[in-house]
């Protein structure tokens, strides 16, 4: 979070929309660098996520990217918008036209909203249970892992670990090391 930048913009009545800047960039604000062998890597395809935040009442122009951009924007809360002129509730999710800003108006309470973008990668995909790979053959090939490794073995006595609330969060490495990391999860 502390590499994570955090846009906040005021429109002309002086009220607040922030932007969280988790991939992609937005003006001169930049996200933290990609891996570097992702599709994120390459500028050119555009990849974005953003966490807009709008005051009530709050008016943002999201800017336009380029064809052939996917591009999707979930309201996920707040009671109501304006995207385009047009009225839309919470829960939604817009596709939208890459190449067209988009005006979004805020109504009368706070809206959050998830930002995706990116060039599409073109390549086949299948999908099986949790497996998601270019091919059937590959599908077939990480469920024989899975079965006979589970991806490297399961440390655990059960298929369902569940920790108790007041273990913190934490890293265990092929070594046995154990990395403990932050305060304890808020539920």
């Amino acid at each position: 979070a502390d590499s994570i930048p955090n846009l906040k913009i005021k429109d002309p009545q002086g009220k607040l929309v922030e932007i969280t800047i988790v991939a992609g960039k937005i003006a001169d604000t930049n996200a933290p660098e990609p891996a570097p062998d992702s599709w994120a890597a390459n500028p050119n395809n555009e990849v974005a996520i953003w966490i807009i935040k709008m005051e009530a009442g709050a008016r943002w122009i999201l800017p336009a990217a380029s064809q052939p951009v996917n591009r999707t924007l979930y309201f996920y809360d707040g009671s109501s918008i304006k995207a385009a002129g047009n009225n839309v509730l919470s829960n939604m999710a817009l596709n939208l036209l890459a190449d067209q800003d988009l005006i979004l108006e805020n109504g009368e309470d706070e809206a959050h909203f998830l930002f995706l973008q990116g060039r599409p990668i073109s390549e086949p995909v299948v999908q099986y249970g949790p497996f998601v790979m270019n091919t059937q053959s590959e599908i077939q090939q990480a469920y024989t892992d899975y079965q006979k490794t589970q991806f490297g073995g399961w440390p655990w006595d059960r298929k369902d670990p569940v920790h108790s609330p007041s273990k913190r969060r934490f890293a265990k490495y092929a070594d046995g090391n154990e990395e403990i990391k932050g305060n304890l999860p808020h539920y």
